[in-house]
């Protein structure tokens, strides 16, 4: 499935750009693919909602029998408020005050702690009476570059699994029910071993834990961001995994629940973001297209140096050329260097793909900018689910004293 350029040229006709622009039947797309891939091992998979929190996509993922991953407490209230029971929260914050962790609890969802400090304080304020998950650093480094690994040795996230002696000590010391084991090795991933490295590690120090209902691999599976790209083989990976846990749960005597939380995965394909060429500028060896955004609405090529195909639809048959696209920020804020791209004119629109996750979700009134609009197109019609800033909206929580 894919939206037509018509259908964004449409979009970005009546919404203005630039504009973000989601396809929801691309998002069911995706996570029937997963159930699919993992329909003979007893999976659940909660939506990463970090990737895109705009509450219509988490009301349509909830209506298709997704469960949510939650950072913050605030995307615990976002995901209640969409309509996801607490059973179907998972709670995973890092490195926040323990009133959040106790905000968590107080509210029924899963809790995922993730530091030994925390809980201690957990074990000792509550004992056995919550269920928690440990997330554990099994020091894998994996994930596309280093800013989205989350499982090496120097990783903030998670208590290294060398420390699981003190993890011991804790639970008898204070009777923490633990029910879930969690890691989270990075994002875009493609070698699948890594999961089955990860679920090797994971399975043997569960047998620690006697009160286990499930184990949480986090996710990291990659989409393809161009031509002849690499994504992770999930069917592959499904039918590993089922063979694994089929034969650990034979040796132990006991089932266990394997989930998964998909972020980019479910949203990023799904989603476009358009764009208007503001000018074309030639320099001594560039030639620069400057359109009207920059790293305030998209910041992952800044960020994260991650690659976006970039199509001009008003110009489909025009011939190559040669651009550095750029943003209108005041500060160096390129999309893309040296990308072939059909011949570009001033107020042409640019269409940036894979533009779901991470987009509208990471930006900011950077330069006092207005953030975009969003609009989701459901059964074939635009539907705008975010308005366009204002200019009274940058100032809406500001006190003049002056």
């Amino acid at each position: 499935m894919a939206l037509s350029n018509e259908q964004l040229i449409a979009a970005a006709n009546e919404f203005g750009t630039p504009v973000y622009v989601y396809e929801a039947e691309k998002i069911a797309e995706q996570y029937n693919k997963l159930t699919t891939a993992f329909s003979k091992t007893n999976a659940r998979f909660f939506y990463a909602c970090k990737a895109l929190t705009n509450i219509n996509i988490l009301k349509y993922v909830q209506s298709l029998g997704a469960n949510i991953d939650c950072v913050s407490i605030y995307e615990v209230r976002l995901a209640l408020k969409a309509g996801f029971t607490p059973d179907r929260i998972m709670f995973t914050p890092n490195c926040v005050d323990f009133e959040e962790i106790v905000a968590g609890k107080d509210l029924g969802v899963h809790v995922n702690i993730d530091n030994i400090p925390m809980l201690e304080e957990f074990g000792n304020t509550f004992g056995n009476s919550y269920p928690i998950c440990i997330r554990l650093n099994p020091h894998i480094m994996a994930g596309g570059n280093y800013k989205i690994s989350t499982g090496h040795i120097d990783s903030k996230f998670g208590i290294s699994i060398h420390q699981l002696r003190h993890v011991e000590r804790i639970i008898e010391s204070t009777k923490l029910n633990v029910v879930g084991l969690h890691m989270h090795t990075g994002s875009e991933i493609k070698d699948i071993n890594v999961f089955l490295e990860g679920l090797d590690v994971m399975l043997d120090i569960a047998k620690r834990f006697p009160n286990l209902t499930f184990i949480d691999l986090g996710s990291g599976f990659k989409v393809p961001y161009k031509e002849d790209d690499v994504a992770t083989d999930v069917d592959q990976l499904g039918s590993r995994v089922a063979k694994i846990f089929n034969d650990y749960q034979k040796e132990i005597g006991k089932e266990l629940e394997v989930w998964f939380e998909p972020g980019k995965y479910l949203v990023s394909e799904c989603g476009y973001f358009v764009v208007k060429a503001n000018v074309i500028k030639t320099t001594t060896a560039t030639v620069f297209v400057g359109v009207n955004s920059g790293f305030n609405h998209l910041i992952r090529p800044m960020f994260y140096e991650a690659y976006h195909f970039i199509e001009n639809i008003s110009n489909l048959s025009g011939p190559e050329r040669i651009y550095t696209v750029v943003g209108n920020i005041c500060e160096t804020d390129t999309f893309a260097w040296d990308r072939k791209i059909n011949e570009v004119r001033e107020n042409d629109l640019l269409v940036f793909h894979n533009a779901g996750a991470y987009g509208f979700e990471m930006s900011s009134n950077f330069n006092s900018r207005l953030k975009p609009a969003e609009v989701l197109y459901l059964n074939n019609k635009a539907h705008l689910i975010r308005k366009r800033d204002t200019f009274e909206d940058l100032l809406k929580n500001e006190i003049e004293v002056l």
